[in-house]
């Protein structure tokens, strides 16, 4: 019954965004909206996305996990999430820059918002000529410099930049003070979690004059001042072969280039698997028949899947939990 499935998107509106959804990705966005994130694949509550394809066509992914537990997501994950499916998925369009902003840890955001913590990363797709990112501070930085600099309105001054281009691919554990900046095109893998604490919003205003809701308070206990982690870890991609990006303990992470056609075996993974198709076109091939995704689009292959078949020509991230 079970087959590789495809949802919904779930656009949102950001003051941020634009319309590269539709123009790079094909996205079939709402009129006369500003939409700066596709949600492709989600468990949030409120915002659980829905089966587009095929028999299983309108149900929502709680009710999946409900009927098929561990067959769908893996024993193992099923026995720690429950029903709460434990990525989250998105494109992100940045035509302006997003806000300076930390995402609590697990155990913070559990004690101040029963939520998971949020740790993620990005893809780059595509930017324009010196599109940056913002990812963690120039040098060390205490807690009460950190402090003194919101209160003056200078935090912009001790965040690090990183100029980026297409393939660029970057890991945030929760805890890293982080933006993206103006034109850039994103995908991004990340915990189930929309707790985010914005500290500074480059004094944007809406149409009547008001700013964004700042946290400043809440991220003060949530950046952590001493991150050590390496951001960076973009690898370059080979024809046919498994490269990986990242592997954390909320997921891993890996870039394929399908040339032609390569076969996964997952036969000792206990876990679902997401793709993003980032480039080109592949068909999916498995014991029961075949299911196309193109450039833009996200599909979850059921856990008791144990070997796929990838015929096309495209530029994949395959994300799962181990």
């Amino acid at each position: 019954m079970l087959y590789p499935l495809k949802f919904k998107p779930l656009f949102k509106e950001r003051i941020w965004g634009g319309s590269v959804l539709k123009e790079r990705l094909g996205k079939k966005l709402p009129e006369g909206k500003v939409i700066g994130e596709s949600w492709e694949l989600s468990g949030v509550p409120g915002d659980l996305s829905v089966v587009s394809n095929g028999k299983l066509k309108g149900n929502n992914i709680e009710e999946l996990i409900e009927v098929y537990m561990g067959d769908l997501i893996g024993d193992h994950i099923y026995n720690k999430y429950g029903l709460e499916f434990p990525l989250l998925i998105k494109l992100i369009d940045a035509q302006d820059a997003l806000s300076i902003q930390v995402h609590p840890n697990d155990e913070l955001a559990k004690e101040r918002h029963n939520s998971y913590g949020k740790t993620e990363m990005w893809y780059v797709i595509d930017c324009e000529p010196g599109a940056e990112l913002c990812l963690g501070f120039k040098g060390n930085v205490t807690k009460e410099e950190y402090v003194k600099h919101v209160a003056d309105g200078t935090l912009a001054d001790i965040i690090d930049r990183i100029k980026v281009k297409p393939g660029d691919t970057f890991f945030i554990p929760a805890g890293a003070i982080h933006a993206i900046g103006k034109g850039i095109l994103i995908a991004e893998i990340q915990q189930t979690s929309d707790v985010t604490y914005r500290v500074f919003d480059w004094n944007r205003v809406d149409a009547n004059g008001k700013g964004r809701e700042l946290h400043t308070e809440l991220a003060v206990d949530a950046i952590n001042y001493n991150c050590t982690e390496k951001f960076n870890v973009t690898a370059a991609p080979q024809p046919n072969k498994v490269v990986e990006l990242k592997k954390c303990p909320y997921f891993t992470t890996n870039i394929i280039d399908v040339k032609g056609e390569m076969s996964r075996d997952y036969s000792l993974l206990d876990s679902f698997v997401v793709y993003m198709v980032i480039d080109g076109e592949v068909t999916i091939k498995w014991n029961g028949g075949t299911e196309k995704a193109k450039k833009g689009e996200t599909v979850l292959i059921p856990a008791i899947f144990e070997n796929i078949e990838l015929i096309g020509n495209a530029r994949m991230l395959e994300s799962y939990i181990e």
